[in-house]
């Protein structure tokens, strides 16, 4: 038995639980390179504990909808931020805490250009890009010590269109 989790586009407001949504919506906040470069600037708020931020590159394979959720995991010690470097949609899972452990998920689909910031200890699903190539910049947290929690589910979740 699967419960099903409808997949919901991808929103400033909608997501502010979980962290915050990186795009270049709007003015920039100045101008820059004589004019020619728009600088939306500082949008994500780093939250690093006994470490330091890196950036490093991720290729994952591609996910085809529907698709099942069995697992979710975070990380205590850091944040991450997931910038897609193609303009291809990505899927966000992600659910509050419930005492411990994961909620109730929810799932959100980026837009091309968009990438998100998942704040720090907040239950996420691994990174799951629809195409190809699936390659990304990530900026979290490099350090010694654990930064890793991961829920298994009694009764996995099937996540797709609704």
């Amino acid at each position: 038995m699967s419960r099903v989790i409808l997949i919901e586009p991808l929103t400033a407001a909608a997501f502010a639980p979980f962290g915050e949504v990186l795009e270049t919506a709007g003015d920039p906040d100045r101008l820059i390179n004589q004019g020619l470069c728009g600088r939306w600037h500082d949008r994500a708020t780093l939250d690093i504990l006994d470490g330091r931020a890196g950036i490093s590159l991720f290729r994952s394979e591609t996910r085809a909808l529907p698709y099942r959720l069995d697992m979710v995991e975070r990380h205590p010690q850091g944040s991450q931020a997931f910038l897609p470097m193609s303009h291809d949609p990505f899927l966000v899972i992600v659910a509050p805490d419930a005492g411990g452990t994961p909620g109730t998920p929810r799932a959100f689909r980026t837009a091309p250009g968009q990438g998100i910031n998942i704040a720090r200890n907040c239950w996420h699903g691994v990174l799951t890009p629809l195409h190809a190539p699936g390659l990304f910049a990530v900026i979290d947290r490099i350090g010694e010590g654990p930064n890793l929690q991961e829920h298994w589910f009694d009764t996995p979740y099937t996540v797709q269109d609704g």
